[in-house]
């Protein structure tokens, strides 16, 4: 059940980045690596790419996937 909570919980969380994503950007004003890397708007880039993986990342996580891809790539290592 708390699998659940939490990837709903995430996918509403990346959402809400990606609906905010502005206000945001008010805040905590341009982000150095970003712009940097990704180029000028570099910032905006960031928060779109920040909020798709974590809307994915709590659909796979509510789906179980995300811990069997976890498992499967680092198991050895634990």
């Amino acid at each position: 059940m708390n699998r659940y909570i939490v990837g709903f919980g995430a996918m509403v969380a990346g959402f809400l980045i990606l609906i905010y994503r502005a206000k945001l950007k008010d805040i905590t004003g341009d982000i150095g690596f970003a712009e940097k890397y990704l180029g000028s708007g570099g910032t905006w880039t960031f928060y779109i790419l920040l909020g798709i993986f974590t809307f994915i990342f709590g659909l796979m996580w509510a789906a179980g996937t995300f811990q069997g891809a976890f498992e499967s790539l680092f198991g050895s290592f634990f």
